[in-house]
C-alpha cells in the first residue's frame, strides 16, 4: 500500500514538474515574440523622417520663383475719374495697405524680373498726385512690379526745369537700390488699361501712346513724352536728359531725337492698351512755355554728349518717405536772370 502511494506522489510530482517546465517554456516565447514585434515596430518609425509641422509650409512659401511675363490678375480697360475729391489720408487708407514706407512694393509670391523706379518731376501738383497715387499703385501691384516712387519736387519758385528733375531722380534712386528700369511719368497721366506694363523693353519704351486730350491718337509720329520707360543700360547711352531745357516745352522731343540717335528705334503699345487719361488743368505757374526750346532741338546731335547725366547738378534740400512715395526737394540751380521772353 506504501509502496503505491509513493509511486502515485513520484507519478504526479514528475507530470507537476512537466507541466511547470511546458508552461515556462510558452509563456517566455510569447513574451520574446511581444518584445520583437515592439522592436520592429519602433525601428520601422525610426526609419521614417521626423515631421515638423510647420517645414512644407515654410519650404513652399520661400521657393518663389520669377513672375510671369504676363501678370494673372490683370483687368483690362479701366475707369477712370477724377471728379472724386481724394485726400492723401484717404488715399494711404484705401491702397496703402500692401507697401513699404517711400512708396515700395515687392510682389510677395515671385520675383520680378526687373526692380523699377518710377519718376514723377513734381511742383505744386497735390491734388493730382493724389489722383495718380490712387490709381497707379494697385496697377502696378496687379503687374507684380517691384516698384518704388519717386516724386522729385523742384524746391523754390524758379524757372521749372522738368528734364533736370527726371535726371535727378534717376541718381536719387540709383543711391536707395539697384533699379535697371526707369518710368519717366508726368503726374497727370493716368493709364486706362493695366495691360499697360510699367517695365522696360529691348527698345525704349513710349507708354502714352493714346491720350484723350488728344482723341486717343498720336500727335505726331516721334513724340517720346508724358510715360516713357528705358532700362538703364539705355538711359545710359543716351546720357539721360537734357538739363537746359528751362519752362514748357523741348526736353521730351529732345530726348525723342537722343533716342533716335544712339539706339534708332522706340517701341509701343497698341493704340487701345496703351490709352491715358490726363487731369486737365492750367498751366503751372513758373512753366510759361520757353520760345527758345524749339530752336535747340536742331542742335541734339551736337549736344547730347556733353549736355546731360554727365553734366548733372542740382542739391537735395530734403528727403521724405511717406508710405506712398517718397518726395526728394532739389534746388536745380536756376540761372540767375533767366528770361523766357
Amino acid at each position: 500500500m506504501l509502496r503505491k502511494s509513493f509511486r502515485f506522489l513520484a507519478f504526479y510530482s514528475v507530470l507537476s514538474l512537466t507541466c511547470l517546465a511546458v508552461f515556462i517554456f510558452f509563456h517566455r516565447k510569447t513574451s520574446l515574440g511581444s518584445q520583437t514585434d515592439k522592436e520592429r515596430q519602433l525601428s520601422v518609425n525610426m526609419s521614417e523622417p521626423l515631421q515638423n509641422p510647420g517645414t512644407s509650409e515654410v519650404n513652399q512659401t520661400s521657393a518663389s520663383g520669377p513672375c510671369p511675363n504676363t501678370p494673372p490678375d490683370l483687368l483690362g480697360p479701366l475707369h477712370v475719374e477724377f471728379e472724386t475729391n481724394r485726400t492723401l489720408d484717404e488715399v494711404r487708407e484705401q491702397v496703402g495697405s500692401a507697401l513699404q514706407l517711400g512708396g515700395r512694393y515687392k510682389p510677395p509670391n515671385c520675383v520680378s524680373k526687373q526692380k523699377v523706379a518710377i519718376i514723377i518731376p513734381f511742383r505744386y501738383r497735390d491734388e493730382h498726385l493724389n489722383h495718380w497715387l490712387y490709381y497707379l499703385h494697385p496697377i502696378l501691384m496687379r503687374q507684380q512690379v517691384d516698384y518704388s516712387i519717386y516724386v522729385i519736387n523742384q524746391y523754390g519758385h524758379g524757372v521749372f526745369n522738368k528734364a533736370k528733375l527726371m535726371n535727378a531722380g534717376y541718381a536719387e534712386a540709383l543711391k536707395e537700390y539697384d533699379y535697371d528700369c526707369f518710368v519717366f511719368s508726368d503726374v497727370d497721366m493716368v493709364p486706362l488699361d493695366d495691360r499697360n506694363l510699367y517695365r522696360c523693353f529691348d527698345s525704349p519704351r513710349h507708354l502714352a501712346v493714346g491720350v484723350d486730350k488728344f482723341n486717343f491718337t498720336l500727335p505726331y509720329k516721334n513724340i517720346f513724352g508724358g510715360v516713357i520707360a528705358l532700362s538703364k543700360e539705355q538711359f545710359l547711352k543716351i546720357n539721360g536728359f537734357s538739363n537746359t531745357y528751362w519752362g514748357w516745352g523741348g526736353e521730351d522731343d529732345d530726348i525723342s531725337n537722343r533716342v533716335r540717335i544712339r539706339i534708332k528705334s522706340i517701341s509701343r503699345p497698341d493704340s487701345l492698351i496703351g490709352r491715358y487719361k490726363m487731369i486737365h488743368h492750367d498751366r503751372d505757374l513758373h512753366n510759361d512755355v520757353n520760345p527758345h526750346n524749339p530752336y535747340k532741338l536742331h542742335e541734339t546731335i551736337k549736344t547730347f554728349k556733353r549736355d546731360g547725366l554727365n553734366s548733372l547738378n542740382y542739391t537735395v534740400k530734403d528727403i521724405k518717405r511717406d508710405k506712398l512715395f517718397t518726395f526728394i526737394s532739389v534746388d536745380v540751380h536756376v540761372p540767375s536772370g533767366l528770361n523766357l521772353k
